[in-house]
């Protein structure tokens, strides 16, 4: 088993760090977010929007959020 990553190699490696993603919540809905690594987005599911990670700091503000098309929202 791999040892757990520090924050710098999650960063180096384009991601973001796990501990970070479990405090962070939607903005509008205050509900858990999924992380899209192909797409660097967090996506809030139940609001519908994907919220962009940009030099790996997410960007929680709804303006800047793209609306998820109907083929991108998980159940």
């Amino acid at each position: 088993m791999a040892p757990p990553e520090t924050p710098e190699e999650t960063d180096a490696r384009g991601g973001i760090d796990p501990k970070l993603l479990e405090i962070l919540a939607c903005p509008l809905t205050k509900t858990p977010l999924r992380y899209d690594a192909s797409a660097q987005e967090l996506i809030s599911d139940k609001a519908g929007l994907a919220f962009p990670i940009r030099d790996g700091i997410p960007i929680m503000l709804i303006d800047e959020a793209r609306e998820l098309r109907d083929d991108e929202r998980r159940a």
